[in-house]
Formats: C-alpha cells, sequence, structure tokens
C-alpha cells in the first residue's frame, strides 16, 4: 500500500488502542510498547505538550560537552548530500533527548519549526510521546516511526528515523541522529540507511579511541619499563595502555570519584594512582588487598543516573549502572533469597525461556561486582547489606521499564489499578 493508505490504517489501529477495543491488526513491537510507556506514564494523544527550550547559552554548553560534535562530519557527510531532494532533516540529539543540531532541506526546516522539533527542544518520549528521537533512546536501538504510529496526534503528517549512538569506550548512550521529513517522504530503507550511518559515527569514535590509547602507551611503556612490580597505565576509562608485571586486560573497573594518591581498585586492590598525559599510572601495591564488601547502596532516585555504591574495610567506590543492570540489581535487592535465571527471565520479559540474556547481563555485572553478587542462584552476598534508594514519586522507579516486576513495584507503592 502507499504512504496514505498506511497512516490511514495505523490512523485505525491507534484509535482502536486508544478506545481499548480489540485489534484488527496489531501495531509493530516496538511501536506497542511505546504506546503502553505512553498509557502508563499519562501522555495525552491530542494535545501537543512541549517543555521548556533551551536558551542558546544552554545548547552550546551541551554541545560542547558532548562527543557527538567530534562525528558530525560523519553524519553530515552520510546524510547530507541526500535529505534536500529527500525533503528531509537531520536532526542529533544527545541522551536526555534534547535536539543539539539540525540541517536540511529549508521548507522541512519551516515546517518542523511549527512543530517544536527545533534546536534546544525537548523530544523525550515522556514529553512529546512515541518520535523517532525518544522512542530510539528508550529502546536503546533504531527506531522507525511513520504517521499514526506516533502517539501525539499532531506528529501524524511526518516520518522519522532514529538510531542511537554509543560511546565505544563504555557503551554509555551518547544520543541519536534521527532523520525526519513529511508523510510522502517515507522509504523502506531509511530507517538502514539512518542506522549504518550511525555505525560509521561510532567507528570513528573507536579509532579515535584507539589513537589515544596509541599516545597513552607511547608515554607509558619506557616508564613502565623502569618500574619494580606490578603496574599499569589506563585511560580516564580504564583501557589498558601498558602493563607490567601482570597478565594484561582490555579494562579496569574504576572507581567513582577517582584520582592520584592511595585508591581501592576492583579486581586490582590498592593501588597508588599518578596522573600521565591522558591517563592514569595504577602501581598495585605488594600487599594486594581482598577486602569483602560489606555494604551496597543502589541508587535508583534519578532518572537515567542509576549506580551501584559498594563499602568494604578498604573504602568504597561506584558504578553507573544501565537500564537493564539497574533493573537485575533491583529484582535481586527485592529478593535476599536469589532468583534462578528462569525466574529473573520471566520477571524481566514475562519470558522464562530468556535465560541467556539474563545469565550474560549478570556475567557483565559480577564482573563489575566482584565479591559482591553470587549464583545458584542469583542474589547478594550473604554478608552484604543491601539498601534500594528509591525516587520520591514511587511511579518515577526505573520509570521506562517494561519489566513486569518492576511494573508491579511500582503499582505497589503508588496504589494504581493495572496499568493497559
Amino acid at each position: 500500500m502507499d504512504a496514505r493508505q498506511a497512516a490511514r490504517l495505523l490512523k485505525g489501529v491507534r484509535a482502536a488502542v486508544l478506545a481499548g477495543d480489540r485489534l484488527r491488526t496489531a501495531p509493530r513491537p516496538e511501536i506497542a510498547e511505546s504506546w503502553r510507556r505512553m498509557l502508563a506514564g499519562g501522555v495525552h494523544p491530542d494535545r501537543d505538550a512541549r517543555s521548556r527550550m533551551l536558551s542558546a547559552a544552554e545548547t552550546e554548553e551541551r554541545r560542547r560537552a558532548s562527543r557527538l560534535r567530534e562525528v558530525l562530519p560523519v553524519l553530515r557527510e552520510g546524510l547530507l548530500p541526500s535529505l534536500d531532494g529527500a525533503l528531509h532533516i537531520m536532526v542529533v540529539a544527545d541522551a536526555d533527548g534534547r535536539l543539539l543540531w539540525r540541517e536540511g532541506h529549508a521548507s522541512i526546516l519551516r515546517k518542523a519549526d511549527r512543530l517544536g522539533f527545533s534546536v534546544g527542544a525537548d523530544w523525550d518520549e515522556a514529553v512529546v510521546g512515541t518520535n523517532g528521537v525518544g522512542t530510539a533512546l528508550v529502546a536503546g536501538r533504531p527506531v522507525q516511526v511513520f504517521s499514526a504510529e506516533h502517539f501525539v496526534s499532531s506528529h501524524h503528517d511526518w516520518t522519522c528515523a532514529g538510531a542511537p549512538v554509543r560511546d565505544p569506550r563504555d557503551g554509555r548512550l551518547l544520543g541519536v541522529v534521527d532523520v525526519s521529513g513529511p508523510l510522502a517522504t517515507m522509504h523502506p530503507a531509511t530507517l538502514a540507511w539512518v542506522s549504518s550511518v550511525a555505525r560509521l559515527a561510532e567507528r570513528e569514535l573507536r579509532l579515535r579511541h584507539l589513537e589515544s590509547l596509541e599516545r597513552l602507551r607511547a608515554v607509558a611503556a619506557p616508564l613502565l619499563a623502569r618500574l619494580p612490580g606490578r603496574a599499569l597505565a589506563v585511560d580516564p576509562n580504564g583501557w589498558t595502555a601498558a602493563v607490567t608485571g601482570l597478565a594484561p586486560a582490555d579494562r579496569v573497573p574504576l572507581p567513582k570519584p577517582f584520582g592520584p594518591g592511595r585508591v581501592w581498585v576492583p579486581l586490582l586492590g590498592e593501588c597508588a594512582v599518578e596522573p600521565l598525559p591522558g591517563g592514569w599510572l595504577l602501581r598495585i601495591a605488594e600487599a594486594r588487598t581482598h577486602a569483602a564488601a560489606t555494604r551496597v547502596v543502589l541508587d535508583l532516585s534519578r532518572p537515567g543516573a542509576w549506580s551501584a555504591t559498594v563499602w568494604g574495610a578498604a573504602g568504597s567506590w561506584s558504578r553507573e549502572l544501565s537500564p537493564r543492570h539497574a533493573e537485575l540489581l533491583f529484582l535481586l535487592a527485592e529478593s535476599p533469597r536469589g532468583r534462578t535465571a528462569a525466574e529473573l527471565a520471566g520477571e524481566l520479559f514475562g519470558d522464562p525461556t530468556r535465560t541467556v540474556t539474563v545469565r550474560a547481563e549478570l556475567s557483565r555485572v559480577r564482573r563489575h561486582l566482584a565479591g559482591v553478587l553470587t549464583h545458584r542462584p542469583y542474589r547478594f552476598a550473604e554478608d552484604v547489606e543491601v539498601e534500594v534508594v528509591r525516587p520520591d514519586d514511587p511511579a518515577a522507579l526505573l520509570a521506562h521499564s517494561t519489566a513486569p516486576a518492576v511494573i508491579r513495584a511500582r503499582l505497589v507503592r503508588t496504589g494504581s489499578g493495572v496499568i493497559p
């Protein structure tokens, strides 16, 4: 079917969902998930809500702080030559959904202004509903949103395709590159095109990272060759540039805050830390400390900024958590006796067969929280005191999570009914 026929069909699907009617045609899974979040969050389907625009100074400050500025030439080269002819615009947003750069066909830019799709605007999914920027940020994967797949009706004349860009150093979500345009400009290949350019941007960031490690190695290798004992040089994210006296590891998890002096480092023990150009020199104390963790604070109080802080006899250290790792640790904190992989899969995905995903994610968590988690079943170690810091608003607990167990935890605290 052509674009207008597809738009009419999708408007009927959306109307049926809003009315609670039985569906003849189901929305795509990623769109259905987003609509459920919108219904649970109270986003109005026919009211164009907007948050405060960033000032020019605030926008410029975010641009300077964003690593996406380093790959703007790659994004422009990959997308802009075709945008004028296709009547599209390119938008680059940060991890908060704030639009930082926008380029493309002049007439489409004017139409975008009327929609509030302009530099400094907030296109977080919770603010403006299902869209190529905010929904891609929540889903963590490329998303195309066509016509009435947008939850808010004022966006139905548009189609957009957004792909997240991650920092290859730590997997952190940097933001989204999005191509948007009027309904008639939709093309099935747009999402694959935008996704490919996003991957090129990540490749550029990876090359820049490898170059920075080579520069650090050039400084550190001669120094390490003269040092007795065990030592290594790492960049600010813990990636190893050079080692002496021990087996090399690709990366060492660094505690936060981190700086010069005597520091307890997970997997290494107590280290003497000294600054190097572009990184740190870690000299491992000969009397290596294996102090067991005694307390863990799981801080879920700030949306999108979750962390785990571990205390032991040698000090404390913190680690930021991805959405999935925050979910897993929350579920384990709520289950002192532990959970099997199948039980966790059911609580996360509603599907107890997805154990491979759960085991892989928990393997990553346990590497960073050595001595804190045990398995068979998965649980916090018996002697570890666990505290969960929740948001003041119970409904804001892991707000974007669709895990059945997390949704139930919100409902119990708020006393709400069943979310559609």
